[in-house]
């Protein structure tokens, strides 16, 4: 957790990915439909404290959300979902906070409380 908040010192973002060095911020999957999962990701996100969403794509598989923090800065958040065969979908994150200073891990941990509420949500899904 130091060294987050070390790194979280310089940068102002953070995102997952397949080849995430972190096995916290890699890429999640889960065995449903991109629709059936965009049924209950936006549904689940629309439900989160202190998260407000701003725009939902759809065919794009793009949730555009904000989470002001303690420190009152706004972190702009997006989650993609994508389907990898029809009945498989991935679903990615990246937090970037607004403002010239580093998050001091806040984008970090903000993912992972996403991944952790989906996770919990869709954990009869969940492909490890």
């Amino acid at each position: 957790m130091l060294k987050r908040n070390l790194i979280g010192l310089l940068r102002s973002f953070d995102q997952t990915g397949e080849r995430a060095k972190d096995p916290a911020l890699k890429t999640k999957h889960y065995k449903m439909s991109r629709d059936q999962a965009w049924t209950e990701v936006t549904t689940t996100l629309k439900k989160l404290n202190g998260y407000k969403i701003l725009h939902e794509v759809q065919n794009v598989g793009e949730i555009v959300m904000e989470k002001k923090t303690i420190t009152g800065r706004r972190q702009d958040i997006t989650v993609t979902l994508f389907s990898v065969t029809p009945l498989k979908t991935a679903i990615d994150i990246y937090s970037a906070s607004r403002g010239s200073l580093g998050d001091l891990g806040s984008n970090y941990r903000t993912i992972l409380e996403i991944y952790r509420t989906l996770d919990k949500k869709l954990a009869a899904y969940r492909i490890t």
